[in-house]
């Protein structure tokens, strides 16, 4: 007989002549016509946190169609409601008709554990285990133990649980005992390594292996598990974590190998290339981008990189291709670079020095000081043959570069300094 103690408190439903020794009802086969309806009210009251109301529509349910189901719902709401005295009378109550059942008795085990009465608990959760020899009862018994913190004895016992099936739940739960409660670290490690070797990474225990490892800031041990992990279920997660520690020991190379293989981050992996200077790999890299987004910033990159690793960079056909990529790209991306990129191939390969002269300009009103916009200005008024101001430009340019300068610089400034002689000659000679 079931108790519902909504039912003026006191209520027996009494299981006239049912019994769950008698054959089971078919699951398509209503035992009585409302019981679709109580159903749908009981499954409603559990969703909404009425565990109360769902025991007692559950009682009903299972009086009237003694199925299996409904009396382990009868069960856990009562659980769920924290009703245990009710639960132990009523586990009691089935004993005494349909005799031993070990669900059963793991809901009584579970009431005395609400109650907080440990050590009947305890009894009987090892009389159920010498009867069942099951997991789930080794790992109920676990529990009463690390409970009462008697962590050696809980893990003994999680330990048999795990020699049935190798269950990760249950590995779980031994390492976060021998980690934190027995102060075991090296063991719990130890388990969860053995573990993966024999079974391979599985999402939970790579995840817990990875965070021992950072408690003890174990480098070496959290990336060798996350790249194990992100072998078998690849996820962003742990490719950042991966790429995290990889940038935090500047292990380039390896970085550079794993974002290849995987492509977890084309951005990162282009600024890698950059820094390499790898331009064929980087140009490539950022085209692909290009197409897969339509960022014209990434048209301009792919540009810039595959003039920037051409071997001759005087072929017109290199300097046309790249012209109009770089048009293309800072019709809808204004960067500076690409604006003075732009402009100083104009300038340089006597394209057409006008139009490079406003694309610099145009690089020049958003990095006015610039040292680099300034030298391709001055270089485009020299190819125009305006050298006095070149010469202007050029002196603004050495200022902003503060005594530092490079051969391409120089050469400006010697070609500008002829210009200039040139010049006052012909002043002179006039």
């Amino acid at each position: 007989m079931f108790k519902s103690a909504l039912l003026s408190g006191a209520l027996l439903l009494v299981l006239t002549g049912c019994s769950l020794k008698e054959p089971a009802l078919s699951p398509q086969t209503k035992a009585f016509d409302e019981e679709d309806a109580y159903t749908l009210f009981a499954l409603d009251a559990e969703a909404h946190g009425q565990y109360a109301t769902a025991a007692q529509l559950y009682a009903v349910l299972y009086e009237k169609a003694p199925r299996v189901p409904y009396r382990d719902h009868f069960f856990e709401n009562l659980l769920h409601a924290k009703q245990y005295d009710d639960v132990l009378e009523n586990t009691a109550s089935f004993r005494e008709q349909e005799g031993f059942d070990a669900q059963v008795e793991r809901y009584r085990i579970r009431a005395l554990i609400g109650k907080g009465e440990m050590k009947a608990a305890e009894v009987a959760a090892l009389a159920l285990l010498e009867q069942t020899k099951a997991k789930q009862d080794y790992i109920g018994v676990s529990e009463i133990y690390a409970q009462q913190k008697q962590y050696n004895t809980a893990l003994r016992y999680l330990e048999s649980a795990y020699d049935i099936d190798y269950d990760e739940m249950v590995l779980d739960r031994m390492a976060v005992i021998l980690y934190v409660n027995l102060d075991r670290q090296k063991d719990a490690i130890a388990q969860l390594e053995t573990h993966i070797r024999l079974n391979g990474c599985s999402e939970r225990i790579c995840k817990r292996l990875a965070g021992l490892y950072s408690e003890q800031n174990n480098i070496e041990g959290m990336l060798g598990t996350y790249l194990r992990l992100y072998s078998n279920y690849p996820s962003k997660d742990v490719a950042d974590a991966i790429v995290r520690i990889y940038s935090y020991q500047n292990d380039m190379v390896p970085l550079k190998h794993f974002l290849e293989q995987h492509h977890t981050d084309d951005a990162l992996l282009l600024k890698l290339y950059i820094n390499a200077k790898e331009y064929a790999a980087a140009s490539e890299l950022a085209e692909n981008l290009y197409k897969e987004n339509g960022d014209a910033n990434y048209l301009g990159q792919s540009a810039i990189f595959a003039f920037e690793g051409a071997e001759d960079k005087r072929d017109p056909k290199l300097v046309a291709e790249t012209v109009e990529k770089l048009k293309t790209a800072v019709k809808s991306e204004k960067d500076a670079l690409m604006l003075n990129y732009l402009g100083y191939l104009l300038i340089d390969n006597d394209v057409d020095p006008e139009a490079g002269i406003g694309y610099v300009k145009a690089a020049l009103q958003q990095e006015p000081g610039s040292p680099f916009y300034l030298d391709s200005l001055a270089w485009g008024y020299y190819k125009l043959g305006r050298c006095s101001e070149a010469d202007a430009t050029m002196k603004k340019a050495l200022k902003a570069m503060g005594g530092e300068t490079d051969p391409e610089l120089e050469k400006h400034v010697k070609a500008i300094a002829e210009c200039m002689k040139r010049q006052r000659k012909t002043t002179q000679g006039k």
